[in-house]
């Protein structure tokens, strides 16, 4: 298992009240590609606003893979989530997440890893 390198501290950049913040990103290395762990927190109130998903994208901004969340995590906070993604991706990439009332965070959180 790879522990990411995340380069842009949590604690660094203000981030809005309401947005999920991104607290840790860990890869693993898979035959065909990565599985990906992302933890987040974020004031989960229940339906109403909830975190529901993030995504991966290179350093341009194009998505590269989307883990959707299906349900508010409450009283799981951080909770973390995979995703399997069966391409190589670059040695850069960002992190962004998503809430169901204010869309995607302004900010992604950049992480480099290599195999």
């Amino acid at each position: 298992m790879i522990r990411l390198l995340i380069i842009a501290s949590v604690l660094a950049n203000p981030v809005l009240a309401e947005s999920p913040a991104i607290r840790d990103v860990i890869a693993t290395p898979t035959g065909a590609g990565w599985y990906i762990d992302v933890t987040l927190a974020h004031p989960d109130t229940g339906w109403d606003h909830y975190a529901d998903g993030w995504r991966i994208e290179d350093e341009k901004g194009n998505v590269l893979a989307t883990r959707t969340l299906l349900h508010p995590h409450v009283n799981e906070q951080p909770f973390t989530r995979g995703l399997a993604v069966e391409q190589e991706l670059p040695a850069r990439i960002v992190v962004r997440a998503s809430c169901n009332v204010d869309g995607w965070a302004a900010t992604a959180t950049p992480v480099e890893f290599s195999r």
